[in-house]
């Protein structure tokens, strides 16, 4: 007998599972994947829960051919997804990208570790916020959403595939170690309740229809294999009937619509959360694992009597530069933790210029920060003592 699709009301999960469950909540019915710590215990609960429901789980032999049957998949009609950590989403980013260039939604998960190269496999870190923007070649843009909560995981899980659906590309949600192995309630709504988003169908016969013809959003109608469509399927620059076209003028007319179809878009996906920033001397910017310790030590911060706004990211990409840059006019400095050495503070630092202090709160990984860190970084900052340009107050441990 299957199971409900939505397993509804109050759960107390793993972020992992959460994820799980919030990509079954969005319609996910395809899992592919290759256990790797920490993201295992997604794919754990996809085995258990995908086939109750009629859907399908494979453990495939490694992760290239995981991303490859996650995109068969979807072209098939399906919501597919995979979860990974860092060593396997290096190996997904060749199919990664073509999954931007063939315009195939799709869900990536990498539960980032302590890295690089096998690193700490089972201890957190944060250390592929700029690997998922950039690690494909090419140029071209992303979607990445960044969770702090087993909720958050949930919830921003529907998002990143709801994402995937309308913008027809692969997405990435971005969870650390911590997030994903912590146990919290997670309050999930009826079915009903769910707002849901399906890629849109070919309207037109199939003498007319032309694979990648965009419509006026510049995001392409995508049929079903065995649809009765004629579909070519292409990695190389292609025309809008998906065949091979080596030109100059044919690479720049489809890569610039791969890029404006997110650009044009991106006050639709950017998603951030404020608190305290008007008026603020120092604003913290930060997400995930690492936004929990900085809400600490905002609150230690304003018990001292210093002026801190918070900005949390649950969008890392497309990053709201726009925002950041116009708190950048108004403030003394922010303050970024995060778990890696610097990456998310360069975009901060390119928003803000020369226009306010940028400090880095940097840990390498393997644990997480103590309030007490950010909270001297505050006082650097709110003293005039933070550069223009990032600085590394970096954790010693």
């Amino acid at each position: 007998m299957r199971q409900a699709a939505v397993l509804t009301g109050e759960q107390f999960l793993l972020g992992d599972h959460a994820i799980a469950e919030g990509a079954i909540a969005a319609g996910c019915r395809f899992f592919g994947g290759y256990p790797i710590t920490p993201s295992t215990e997604v794919a754990e609960r996809m085995a258990e829960r995908l086939p109750a429901i009629g859907g399908l789980y494979v453990q495939m032999e490694d992760e290239i051919a995981s991303i490859a049957a996650v995109l068969g998949a979807s072209w098939a009609g399906h919501k597919a997804m995979t979860a990974t950590s860092g060593p396997g989403f290096s190996l997904m980013l060749e199919n990664f990208g073509l999954g931007i260039m063939t315009e195939t939604p799709a869900l990536i998960c990498n539960v980032q570790r302590a890295a690089p190269s096998t690193g700490l496999p089972t201890l957190v870190a944060q250390g592929d916020m700029m690997q998922a923007r950039w690690g494909s070649h090419g140029h071209y843009e992303i979607i990445a959403l960044t969770p702090w909560t087993a909720q958050e995981c949930f919830d921003l899980t529907i998002k990143a595939i709801n994402f995937a659906e309308r913008y027809r590309l692969p997405v990435i949600l971005l969870a650390d170690a911590e997030i994903g192995h912590l146990m919290e309630k997670v309050v999930i709504p009826p079915a009903d309740r769910l707002t849901l988003w399906d890629r849109k169908r070919p309207t037109k016969p199939p003498g007319e229809f032309r694979t990648y013809e965009p419509d006026d959003d510049l995001v392409p109608p995508m049929p079903r294999a065995g649809d009765g469509y004629h579909v070519f399927v292409e990695s190389l620059t292609h025309d809008e009937k998906g065949y091979p076209v080596m030109t100059v003028e044919g690479q720049s007319r489809l890569v610039t619509r791969l890029v404006e179809k997110i650009r044009r878009y991106r006050f639709d996906i950017y998603d951030y959360e404020e608190n305290g920033v008007e008026g603020a001397d120092v604003v913290v910017l930060s997400y995930g694992i690492s936004a929990r310790i900085a809400s600490r030590a905002i609150e230690i911060a304003r018990e001292a009597g210093l002026k801190v706004g918070f900005f949390r990211l649950r969008t890392a990409w497309p990053f709201p530069e726009e925002r950041v840059r116009e708190l950048s006019r108004t403030i003394k400095g922010f303050v970024v933790p995060e778990l890696n050495l610097g990456q998310m503070v360069r975009e901060v630092e390119r928003c803000a210029v020369d226009r306010c202090g940028v400090l880095l709160v940097g840990h390498a990984g393997g644990d997480v920060h103590e309030p007490e860190q950010i909270v001297d970084a505050v006082h650097a900052v709110a003293g005039g003592k933070a550069p223009c340009r990032a600085d590394l107050a970096m954790s010693a441990r």
